[in-house]
């Protein structure tokens, strides 16, 4: 595998890992009623340590990738003066905090009841803004860096809302069936919907932001890689939104009249949307492979 390729795919699994984390840790932390609170972490219990033990793994495979980027490709990897030099970039001071961070969440999988599920959350959250300090979103200085960097953890953590509470919403429509969690179950999904279309509106305005900010000048007359890319990105999270509105406002709906059917397509467009949600994960790790333009 190309040395390009890796770190492509690192970036993408560690945005799904943290975008999880966070995701499942919110409805287990702040959204679940509290009685079903304990029942729900159990239920979650293998995706959230998953997603910490992924994200502390991928953390350490791009600070790993990029250090070979800097250098001489893989044949640096053992190189501990490029180690040292790529620890002393912005990257890297950054990163130390972020594997700090990861490594917390791995250990906050020990911890019992609500703590357990406030650390995953916050340790989760902590780690998607440290991603505004690193890449394309830390191009800026001054007070349009803060703005960069404000705006892209606002786009990050939303983003991780909608994208990261869609497993959570597929187990949670399971749960809804039995009629021992049936009335909890839609309690916790209605809360999800309802702050969702915040979520929905503050990824679409911060991402559109993002794309002024980095990209001043568009659309621009000839589109070149990267504005190729943003493009198909902002058609799936077009896409995205409009299957969410379906679920919301068609489906729904009809769960009491047409019950079982209804539901089933529900987990159907969720599971698609599941698919887009990836797909952008990975345009979005091309991007940083990238210059804008």
């Amino acid at each position: 595998m190309s040395l390009g390729i890796f770190y492509i795919l690192c970036r993408w699994l560690h945005f799904a890992a943290l975008m999880s984390l966070a995701g499942a840790s919110l409805f287990t932390a702040l959204m679940t009623p509290a009685r079903f609170r304990g029942y729900l972490a159990g239920r979650f219990s293998v995706l959230l340590s998953c997603s910490a033990l992924l994200g502390m793994l991928t953390a350490i495979l791009l600070l790993a990738a990029q250090t070979a980027l800097m250098g001489n490709g893989w044949s640096d990897i053992g190189n501990a003066e490029v180690w040292l030099a790529v620890l002393q970039t912005r990257f890297g001071q950054v990163w130390q905090w972020q594997l700090v961070v990861a490594v917390a969440a791995v250990a906050a999988l020990k911890l019992k009841g609500l703590v357990r599920q406030q650390m995953l959350l916050l340790c989760g959250a902590g780690q998607l803004v440290g991603l505004a300090f690193v890449g394309h979103a830390a191009m800026l200085d001054g007070g349009m860096g803060l703005l960069q960097r404000t705006n892209q953890a606002v786009h990050l953590l939303s983003a991780a809302f909608w994208a990261g509470g869609l497993v959570p919403v597929v187990m949670l429509m399971k749960e809804a069936r039995q009629m021992a969690t049936r009335y909890e179950a839609i309690r916790t999904l209605m809360r999800f919907s309802r702050y969702g279309h915040l979520a929905v509106a503050l990824v679409v305005i911060s991402g559109a932001i993002n794309a002024l900010l980095l990209l001043p000048g568009w659309p621009p007359i000839h589109f070149g890689l990267y504005s190729q890319l943003l493009l198909a990105k902002a058609l799936l999270v077009l896409l995205m939104g409009c299957v969410a509105v379906f679920n919301r406002y068609w489906l729904v709906p009809r769960f009491q009249r047409s019950g079982e059917n209804a539901q089933q397509k529900f987990l159907l467009t969720t599971l698609a949307e599941l698919v887009l949600a990836a797909l952008v994960l990975l345009l979005v790790s091309v991007f940083a492979t990238l210059e804008p333009a």
